[in-house]
Parts: structure tokens; C-alpha cells; sequence
């Protein structure tokens, strides 16, 4: 080893100590007799000095002329620092340099190398490896490693095995866009990258397996935000001989187990909510729980007063904002124009204040007297001092519009702190959903999914199958859906039939699916699992809104690897090796 110990462990019971350490230069200061210098490495950051007068002057001299992430070696002895650094572990001592060695110079780096730094996004993905070397983005590293390990100790303790499945795989219709790769060998045929191991795994539980996991890379060719990357990371597992009930009880333990081993933080026993529960209290499926606000709909209070905007619409439905009648009417008309954006398309706001006088005032006082607004403000729970928040429309839209209302009041009340943590478990999600654009139903999850039992029989009933409900089941945390899954179709005729409701012709699904729906001949067990997204869960527990920065080489906006230069054209020669005529830009 070129160093005898990194550049975090050093003590006051080291006085004395003749050293070797290696690092990066961090920065370094000079004041006429006295010159330092930090060194960094990914242990932590230790001080070396050169005095005048004790340092020889060529060290000296070496020590001034270091620059930033210039990497050195250094040699010297273990002195207790006379002003010390309680910021810092290695902050008691420092090194008196007897030795500099340059093992390689630096130009001056694009940012700064610094906890707080200077760079933009897209410089710091263009040097990503510089990126890397700051503390927290390194954490955020070694915090994934944490999970991943945590992971596998937990499923390996209960007997689950990891195996891994083809990353060259067959595209399918459903779902996201595959990413395909043209065969050389079979020119004209493409495989697609896997967007999930399902057909896989499933087909290991009726090789008899029982338990699998896998944390494994899928990929999507989809639309981008902070939590979505064309590459990402599947905590990915199935179970045989099970229920639902075995499922939730398994990863809910899994959830715990992580938030327990990798934050010190008990989670309680998580929750569960029907999806019909959830839309309608909360106007979302993934709703933040962290807080209440729940939804009171209000149309039997609201009807007949001649308010024209309440009396055409379908739904009228609010929330209690606590402690909020103190709102000004400029703060009240910003959450106005928050509605009324385009992403979010409300097209008014109604409030009325409950004032502390036990009065009322509202933008409706016009039609509603304070009789009225009384009974509004009872069936709201609402107290005196109390804000309500009032939106009206087609259903559909005006709860995902008052979701939206209820996030950014949730946001302004500091009500959704990264350190507080709630889990919940959704339920009984549709089986199918109706595109009136493509005149047809999809499904909810995946083509795999098996409807509740008690609901198999409204297969038979065209008219019905809006109302079949999936045995699927989704966590969320903090708003965040981090993983979902279902218990699966394992005969044939129930998977044969699902297919021919999402528009597979017999033929078509013979040729995508025919290897499964035969494989369920040969014995299939009822089986199902779930796959948690470990990319998500990672930056959740690093208390972060964006997974870029708990991946080692993320993508940009535009799917794009700054650092490399990916993607980029290819040879000719390569292009016509593959059959493939592509006109260049």
C-alpha cells in the first residue's frame, strides 16, 4: 500500500505518529509562516502543515505550489492541532509534512470539488467522475450500496434465491417503448431490453423454484423527469404457493427491514387503502400520507344556490387547510393561478375564510349566506381559524386537480418533511381501464395480472369489465410509488381470455405468448410477487426528489450520457453489417 492510513482515521492517539497518507488536494492556505493544505480521499479530510522555521523551505515551497485535486503523498509525523476543527473527525490533529510526492498534477477542475458547489447540472454530468469525488454525492453512493446489501441479507435470510434473467429478450406490445437491438445473425429480427423480468420469473415459479428475487436493470424508452432515467433498477421478486396477504406481509417486512438497517428508523406497520378509497379522499393513488387534508365532497350543501359554476358541475369537492384563514388575498389568488396552469387545468378557486370570530367570508358570499357556509364548514371539520379550499368539475379532473392543491398547500405548511416517513399500501386497483381514444381496455398493471376471485365471474359480462378489480397491490411512501406488483394468471384459459380482451387476436398471442400460456400446462403453481423501484426507494431515503444522484452514471433530460456522449452514431460498416439503411444527419 502506498499509505499507512486514509485520510479519516487519524486521532489524538496518533500524536507522534509517523504517517503516510494519500489523497486529492482539496485546498490550501497560506500565511506567510504557516502554509496548510487539506487532503481529501473518500474516507474523510486531514490537515497537513509546513512551519517556517521547523518545515524544510523546499516543502515548504511544494506546499504553496499545490493546486486543487492535485493527487500527493504524503509523509510526516502526527501533531495535535492548536486550533482545532470540531467540524471534521480528523479535526484534533494534523500532519506535519516531512515528504511530498505528486503521484499526478490536475488541471483546474470545471467547479468546485466542494459540498456546496458551483457547477450546473449538465457540467457536472459532463464530468461526472469530478462530480463523484464530493461528499454528497459519494454518500448518496454508499447509501445505495447500503441498500442493496440490506436487501439481499433480507431475502436471502427468508430462502428467496437471486437468478438472473436474459437481458437480450422479445418485444412486446403492452406497455412502455422497448429499447431493440438489431441481430447481426438473424438480420431483419431485433431483440428488445427487458422493461421487466415478468414472463421470466413467472416461468421460474413453475420450474419450482418458489422464491426468486433479482435486483436487476430494466429499460424503458419513455419520456424523462427527475424520477425516471431510459435505464433504471428493480428490487425484483416472486413467491409461490401464496396469497396476497403472504405478499404484503413478506415486503412490508422487506420496507421495514431497510428503513430499520440503513436510516435507524422504525417504520410502524404500514397501512392499507383501497384505490377507490384513495382517489376519493385523496384524488390520487399514490397520496401523500404524511398529513390529512383529506377530501370532503360537497354537493348536496352546494346545489341550488344558483351559483352557476357549482350548479353544471359534476362534482364539488374541498379540503380544510388548518389554521389558514389568516391567508391574504394575494396569497390566496397565487394558489389561484397555481390551479389554473396549464398542467393542471382548474379553471377557478372558491374559498371561505372561518375566521376567529366565529364569521365567515368566502368569494361566494354573494349566494351563500352565513348559515350555509356554517354547514359547509361542519361537514369539513373545520374550526375557527381554518381555511377551505373549494373545486368544482368533471370528476375525474377535479380530484386530480385538488390532489394537486392539496400537495402544494401540504408543501407551504411544511407538511411534507423528507424526514418524516409514511408507507402505505394501495389495493384493488381496476383490472382493466378503457382508452376512449383507442376504443379499447388495457390493463391497468400488466397482462399477467389475475382479477380477485370473487370477480372472475364479470370476465363473462363485456358491460362489467371496468368494474373487475385486479389482485394487485402498489406501496407508497410519501407520496412516492416505490413498488407494485400483483398475484398472477397460472392457467392457461383465464390468461388466454385476458388476452383476447386487450385486443390479442388468438394468433397474435400464441406468437408473443405462447411459451407461457404452455408453460402453465406443465403444472403452473398459483404464484405472484412485486418489484420495488430501488432507484426511488434509494433517493426516498437520501430525502431527495430526484434518483439522478443515486446513480453512479445517470442520464440527462434527453436520455442522453453527458460524460460519454451517448447515444452517437455508429460506422457504416456497423450499419451494414446489420442490414440496417439509416440516412445520417
Amino acid at each position: 500500500m502506498l499509505r499507512t492510513h486514509n485520510c479519516g482515521e487519524l486521532r489524538l492517539t496518533h500524536i507522534n505518529t509517523s504517517v503516510t497518507i494519500c489523497g486529492w488536494v482539496q485546498r490550501t492556505r497560506d500565511i506567510g509562516h504557516l502554509i496548510f493544505a487539506d487532503i481529501r480521499d473518500k474516507y474523510g479530510i486531514t490537515q497537513i502543515t509546513a512551519i517556517e522555521g521547523t518545515s524544510k523551505p523546499e516543502i515548504q515551497e511544494q506546499l504553496r505550489k499545490l493546486g486543487r485535486e492535485t493527487v500527493v503523498k504524503i509523509i510526516g509525523k502526527v501533531s495535535e492541532r492548536s486550533s482545532k476543527n470540531p467540524n471534521i473527525p480528523t479535526g484534533d490533529i494534523e500532519i506535519l509534512v516531512e515528504e511530498i510526492e505528486i503521484l499526478n498534477t490536475s488541471k483546474v477542475p470545471p467547479f468546485l470539488i466542494e459540498d456546496e458547489t458551483d457547477g450546473g447540472d449538465e457540467l457536472r454530468m459532463e464530468y461526472r467522475y469530478l462530480d463523484l469525488r464530493r461528499n454528497p454525492v459519494r454518500k448518496n453512493i454508499e447509501l445505495r450500496h447500503q441498500m442493496n446489501r440490506a436487501t439481499r441479507q433480507f431475502l436471502d435470510d427468508l430462502g428467496f434465491i437471486d437468478i438472473e434473467t436474459p437481458v437480450l429478450i422479445k418485444s412486446t406490445p403492452e406497455g412502455a417503448r422497448d429499447f431493440v437491438v438489431p441481430s447481426r445473425m438473424n438480420q431483419g429480427e431485433f431483440y428488445a431490453l427487458p422493461q421487466s423480468p415478468q414472463t421470466f420469473k413467472q416461468i421460474l415459479m413453475v420450474a419450482g423454484f418458489d422464491r426468486y428475487y433479482q435486483i436487476v436493470k430494466c429499460f424503458r424508452d419513455e419520456d424523462l423527469r427527475a424520477d425516471r432515467q431510459p435505464e433504471f433498477t428493480q428490487i425484483d421478486c416472486e413467491m409461490s404457493f401464496i396469497t396476497q396477504e403472504d405478499i404484503l406481509n413478506t415486503f412490508e417486512g422487506l420496507i421495514r427491514h431497510l428503513f430499520s438497517q440503513v436510516k435507524k428508523y422504525e417504520l410502524p406497520e404500514v397501512p392499507r387503502m383501497t384505490y377507490d378509497d384513495a382517489m376519493r379522499f385523496y384524488g390520487s393513488d399514490k397520496p401523500d400520507t404524511r398529513f390529512e387534508m383529506k377530501f370532503v365532497e360537497l354537493n348536496e350543501l352546494t346545489k341550488g344556490k344558483s351559483f352557476l359554476v357549482f350548479e353544471e358541475a359534476e362534482l364539488i369537492v374541498g379540503i380544510c387547510a388548518t389554521n389558514c384563514a389568516s391567508y391574504t388575498r394575494k396569497q390566496i389568488d397565487e394558489l389561484t393561478d397555481f390551479i389554473k396552469r396549464p398542467q393542471i387545468g382548474a379553471k377557478g378557486l372558491v374559498y371561505v375564510r372561518c375566521e376567529l370570530d366565529g364569521t365567515f367570508k368566502s368569494s361566494v358570499d354573494k349566494f351563500y349566506s352565513s348559515e350555509d357556509l356554517q354547514k359547509i364548514a361542519t361537514k369539513m371539520n373545520a374550526k375557527a381559524g381554518d381555511l377551505l379550499l373549494i373545486l368544482s368539475g368533471e370528476s375525474h379532473k377535479v380530484r386530480k386537480q385538488l390532489s394537486e392543491l392539496r400537495l402544494e398547500m401540504g408543501n407551504k405548511l411544511g407538511l411534507r418533511d423528507k424526514n418524516k416517513f409514511a408507507a402505505l399500501w394501495v389495493l384493488d386497483f381496476p383490472l382493466l381501464e378503457y382508452s376512449e381514444e383507442d376504443n379499447r381496455f388495457y390493463a391497468m398493471h400488466h397482462p399477467f395480472t389475475a382479477p380477485k376471485p370473487e370477480d372472475e365471474i364479470l370476465l363473462q359480462d363485456e358491460k362489467r369489465w371496468g368494474d373487475i378489480r385486479a389482485n394487485a397491490y402498489d406501496m407508497v411512501i410519501n407520496g412516492t410509488e416505490v413498488g407494485g406488483g400483483s398475484i398472477r394468471i397460472y392457467q392457461r384459459p383465464l390468461q388466454e381470455k385476458m388476452l383476447g380482451i386487450l385486443g390479442f387476436s388468438p394468433e397474435e398471442a400464441k406468437a408473443q405468448f405462447g411459451f407461457l400460456m404452455e408453460a402453465f400446462e406443465f403444472g403452473a403453481p398459483p404464484h405472484g410477487g412485486i418489484a420495488f423501484g430501488f432507484d426511488r426507494l434509494c433517493s426516498i431515503f437520501g430525502g431527495a426528489d430526484s434518483i439522478r444522484d443515486f446513480i453512479a452514471f445517470p442520464k440527462n433530460n434527453s436520455g442522453r450520457d453527458m460524460m460519454i456522449k451517448s447515444p452517437s452514431p455508429i460506422a457504416q460498416a456497423q450499419l451494414d453489417e446489420l442490414s440496417l439503411n439509416i440516412t445520417k444527419k
